[in-house]
C-alpha cells in the first residue's frame, strides 16, 4: 500500500473502532488492515492505536495524526475532483445524511429523482437520529431540523416543522382531551428515546414560555414505534408535524394543545464551508432546496401549518 492508502485504512479503523469492521467497509482482508497500521506505526516511530483484547482507541499521537490524515485526504480528493472536472460536472460518490423518518419520507425519494438527472453520481444516504459531524464523518450534505449551532457550515432554510402533541380519537373518548399542558401529568405518554423532546416539553402561553416535565410511561427506541402506539389509542405522544401529517389527514390521530405550541423548528440543507464546492454537492443542494421548499409549501399538517 502507498501512504495515501494507509491513511485511508487508518481513518477507517479509527472511525469503526476495529480492524475487522474497517476491513469490511474497505472490502479488503483483515490481515491487510493489520499490516497497514503496523507499517504506519513502524515508519512514524510511535503507537497510533492502543489495543486490548476487547477494545481499540486512539492514542494522543493517533488523535493528532487522524486529524492530519483527514485534512490531507480531503485536499487530495479536491485536487482529483478539480483535475477530473468534478467541480464543473457532477460525478463521484456523494454522502447525504438526514433524520431517519424524514429521510424515509422525503429525502430518499428525492435522491432517487436526483440520480436520474445525474447518472455519474452515486449517493450514500445515512439516515440516523443523531447529530452527525460533517467533516469527521465525510458528509457532503446534511438535512438538519432544529436551530443550528455550527456557524462554520453553509445552511439554506427550506421550511419549518411544528412540535405537536397528538393522540388517537379512541384515547380522547376514554380520557378526554387535555385543554392545558399541565394536564399532561395525568396522561399516558409514549415517547421515543431518539427524540429530543423526551422529558421537558416547552410550550407558549399568553403569560409567556411554559415548560412541562413529563414522565413517559412507555419509552421506545424509534419515533415510528411511538406513533404506532399512539395510533392504537394507548396514550399521547409528542412528535414533529411531518412525522404524523398523513395519520392526521387520515383521522388516525388528532392534534391537541395547538394554541400552546412553541415556535416552529427550521429545516435547513447544510453543506461544508469550503473554498470550492464540487458540482455533485452544488447540484444536490440546489435540487433538495427547490424540492423541499415545494413539499413544505404544499403538504402542511393542516391549513396554516408550516
Amino acid at each position: 500500500m502507498d501512504r495515501f492508502q494507509e491513511m485511508q485504512v487508518f481513518v477507517r479503523v479509527a472511525e469503526e473502532e476495529g480492524f475487522a469492521a474497517a476491513a469490511r467497509r474497505l472490502h479488503i482482508s483483515a490481515p491487510s488492515v493489520t499490516r497497514a497500521i503496523a507499517a504506519m506505526e513502524a515508519r512514524i516511530g510511535t503507537q497510533l492505536l492502543a489495543r486490548t483484547t476487547r477494545s481499540l482507541h486512539l492514542t494522543e499521537a493517533g488523535q493528532r495524526y487522524l486529524e492530519d490524515c483527514r485534512r490531507i485526504l480531503s485536499e487530495l480528493d479536491e485536487a482529483e475532483q478539480s483535475a477530473s472536472g468534478g467541480y464543473s460536472l457532477p460525478r463521484g460518490a456523494l454522502t447525504v445524511t438526514a433524520p431517519v423518518l424524514f429521510g424515509e419520507l422525503y429525502i430518499a425519494p428525492l435522491l432517487a429523482d436526483y440520480l436520474d438527472l445525474f447518472p455519474a453520481v452515486q449517493v450514500n444516504a445515512l439516515l440516523v437520529d443523531r447529530l452527525v459531524n460533517l467533516s469527521e464523518e465525510g458528509i457532503d450534505v446534511a438535512i438538519r431540523i432544529g436551530h443550528l449551532h455550527d456557524s462554520q457550515q453553509h445552511a439554506i432554510k427550506v421550511g419549518e416543522v411544528r412540535q405537536v402533541v397528538c393522540g388517537a380519537p379512541v384515547y380522547f373518548a376514554r380520557h378526554g382531551r387535555p385543554s392545558h399542558p399541565h394536564e399532561l401529568s395525568r396522561a399516558n405518554v409514549v415517547m421515543s428515546s431518539a427524540s429530543t423532546l423526551l422529558s421537558d416539553w416547552h410550550f407558549r402561553s399568553d403569560a409567556g414560555p411554559l415548560s412541562v416535565r413529563v414522565d413517559p410511561r412507555l419509552v421506545v427506541s424509534a419515533n415510528q414505534a411511538a406513533i404506532h402506539v399512539a395510533c392504537e389509542g394507548w396514550g399521547l405522544t409528542r412528535v414533529l408535524s411531518y412525522q404524523v401529517a398523513q395519520r392526521v389527514a387520515d383521522g388516525e390521530l388528532s392534534l391537541v394543545l395547538e394554541a400552546f405550541e412553541p415556535a416552529a423548528l427550521p429545516i435547513h440543507v447544510v453543506y461544508q464551508n469550503t473554498t470550492r464546492v464540487p458540482a455533485k454537492v452544488r447540484t444536490c443542494v440546489d435540487f433538495l432546496v427547490e424540492r423541499l421548499r415545494q413539499d413544505f409549501r404544499l403538504k402542511p399538517v393542516h391549513p396554516g401549518a408550516a
